[in-house]
């Protein structure tokens, strides 16, 4: 294996509802490499196997080693560097998604200092490891992903958490709007309804889904209705019309500007990426 280079890594393509893995990896870094200052635009938890390197976030810097862990939150400025005599090595793995944050309240992580040590009995290593291993971009892939990475939080709970119920009746309420809009994410609803429908205003549902998911949730609704239509293009047999029209947009115009800011591309060069997989 070569300095700096990855042994094996993985991106996925977009934001995720729900849990996912973003990208994980390994990497043997070389003397002083650096990231940063910048943000990430999801979770991030590095893992070091081995050598050593700082990390800085909040006018606050960190000495790290073999064992130690740190959290990236999204939208936090950090930066972090190899040490120049013992450059470290270690594993990661990004997430997103809406329950995200709240499985990350429940490991404790977001409670404390945002490096951490670790046990020594190598768990997190291997369980990232495991990540690793299955990564890739087929659907199985994925699932496998996800669960290995739901070991790992769960790991994490078990290790660092504050065993919050999953009965809080406040993330409750967030369960009922995301469950009436995986019912009705294809008719004619609003934020109006769905915060009817979790039994709340819609100024306390916009509070909730910023506590629990980060984002308001007319943008959870948008994300949601978009990555339903890529779904269908990508399985194929749909135009993008009609596409469009069964996730919920009306507006076939007002959709392909939509899908392109949250998928990267228009929704016609989409679907030609994707058959271009299947093939």
């Amino acid at each position: 294996m070569t300095d700096d280079g990855f042994r094996r890594s993985y991106k996925g393509e977009s934001y995720n509802l729900g849990l996912a893995v973003y990208s994980c990896g390994l990497q043997r870094c070389r003397s002083g490499h650096s990231w940063g200052p910048a943000v990430r635009d999801h979770y991030l938890i590095h893992y070091i196997v081995r050598g050593k390197g700082c990390f800085s976030t909040a006018g606050q810097q960190w000495e790290l080693k073999a064992g130690d862990a740190f959290l990236i939150q999204p939208n936090r400025i950090v930066s972090y560097q190899a040490d120049r005599n013992f450059p470290w090595e270690y594993d990661w793995v990004g997430f997103n998604g809406s329950d995200a944050k709240h499985l990350l309240r429940q490991t404790g992580l977001l409670d404390m200092e945002p490096a951490f040590h670790c046990p020594s009995d190598n768990r997190f290593h291997l369980l990232l490891a495991d990540i690793i291993a299955v990564s890739g971009s087929s659907r199985s892939a994925e699932a496998r992903m996800e669960s290995g990475l739901l070991r790992f939080l769960a790991e994490l709970m078990d290790t660092f958490g504050t065993h919050m119920a999953s009965s809080d009746s406040s993330y409750g309420y967030v369960q009922k709007a995301i469950r009436f809009i995986d019912r009705n994410y294809a008719g004619s609803i609003d934020i109006e309804k769905i915060a009817q429908s979790a039994g709340v205003s819609r100024s306390h549902l916009y509070r909730l889904f910023m506590t629990y998911i980060s984002m308001p949730p007319n943008e959870y609704l948008t994300r949601y209705r978009i990555n339903k239509a890529a779904a269908f293009l990508k399985e194929g047999g749909l135009t993008v019309g009609e596409a469009a029209y069964s996730a919920g947009f009306a507006d076939q115009l007002y959709f392909s500007r939509v899908f392109k800011k949250y998928m990267g591309m228009p929704p016609s060069k989409f679907c030609s990426e994707s058959a271009k997989e299947g093939l």
